[in-house]
């Protein structure tokens, strides 16, 4: 039983997202060069988050993604199933064929029924808040959003005016005058 990098990573982006909630919007693109996840699996990844209503997209400039509830109202289990990530330590994936369809289950399927059971109830106990509160108890720092202004601070150029002939037969004209 492994978790795969699905779940990983979307545990990840999560956290990344939490650690910037008050910033608003958080860009994708910004998530993935952080975390070194490719955009477009981040965007399969937050559609599906989004379908749960873990997280919010916000649309046009300044948009991007926020959290859909409160971090300490989101586990990573909920994480976890929200990105279709099996949480499953048995070798039939809980259909009891362990030993194939006439056989039944194994000797151990309610060992690792057990073990799916704890694993569950484990990752339902951590909430998004208490890994990013982790996080800056480790001392991660999160980048202030620079501001965004609709005013730009830099002079406005003129535009240069072009008064060359624009196709051929200006040009044509303007040296027959």
């Amino acid at each position: 039983m492994r978790l795969t990098t699905k779940g990983r990573f979307a545990v990840t982006a999560m956290i990344d997202l939490a650690l910037r909630e008050n910033s608003g919007p958080v860009a994708l693109a910004a998530i993935s060069q952080r975390q070194q996840i490719s955009l477009s699996y981040l965007e399969q990844l937050f559609g599906k988050l989004r379908r749960h209503q873990l997280v919010e997209s916000t649309r046009g400039p300044g948009g991007g993604y926020s959290l859909g509830r409160r971090s300490d109202e989101i586990t990573v289990a909920d994480i976890i199933v929200a990105v279709d990530e099996p949480i499953d330590a048995t070798g039939c994936g809980g259909k009891e064929n362990c030993m194939g369809d006439d056989t039944g289950r194994c000797i151990t399927h309610d060992l690792w029924t057990a073990l799916n059971n704890k694993m569950i109830e484990y990752l339902d106990s951590v909430t998004l808040r208490k890994l990013v509160d982790d996080q800056l108890a480790k001392g991660v720092t999160v980048e202030e959003a620079p501001i965004k202004r609709a005013i730009s601070t830099t002079p406005v150029v003129k535009p240069i005016r072009i008064t060359a002939p624009n196709s051929v037969f200006a040009l044509g004209n303007a040296l027959s005058k």
